[in-house]
């Protein structure tokens, strides 16, 4: 009787450690995903950004560096959404993406300052396309980067409670997820204002 009373108990312990690794495996899974849907709409924005410069170069031919500026800083942040695709979980690849997107971010501030002084570019129904995408982006951006940081805090929140905080470094779960922060996140919650 104690023998089948000891296998209830094992099989019951063993049930529960099971759990805890399936939901870990499950909240990892969803904080990756979650990083996915940041990367789709990244992507779109980095596509977005050459034929607003392209379209922006006939219009602004003396102002070469700025358009530059944007080109170098979209590069930049496609590299480093690369190396954070790769590894979501990964806390250094995450701080250097949101580096490299608050530099893209400060570029196309600057882009959209000098947009300002050119009445025909403002007019052009190109130009004025590719904004409204270029906003309408930024804000699937917003809202992936949000989705993104509610799975990785779950993800921490359980990985970090008793018992599976107990059980989380035996299945590789050691490290904390970063979340994506930005430095200047109170001006990246609006979208870029570019106006013509």
């Amino acid at each position: 009787m104690t023998t089948i009373i000891s296998l209830v108990i094992a099989a019951v312990i063993l049930f529960f450690i099971m759990a805890i690794y399936n939901q870990l495996v499950k909240l990892k899974n969803r904080f990756q995903n979650a990083f996915s849907q940041i990367e789709v709409q990244l992507k779109r924005r980095y596509d977005l950004i050459p034929n607003l410069v392209e379209t922006a170069k006939a219009y602004m031919s003396h102002e070469r560096e700025t358009l530059e500026a944007v080109i170098a800083a979209r590069n930049s942040a496609m590299s480093q959404l690369a190396a954070a695709a790769a590894q979501p979980g990964d806390a250094g690849a995450i701080s250097q993406l949101a580096g490299a997107e608050s530099a893209l971010q400060g570029a196309m501030t600057k882009f959209s300052m000098v947009m300002e002084a050119y009445p025909d570019l403002k007019a052009n129904q190109t130009m004025m396309q590719l904004t409204e995408e270029l906003i309408s982006t930024e804000n699937k951006v917003a809202f992936a980067r949000q989705a993104f940081n509610d799975a990785v805090t779950e993800y921490n929140s359980y990985k970090q409670s008793f018992p599976p905080v107990i059980f989380a470094g035996l299945f590789g779960h050691q490290n904390d997820a970063k979340l994506l922060e930005f430095a200047d996140s109170a001006e990246i919650q609006t979208a870029p204002k570019v106006s013509f």
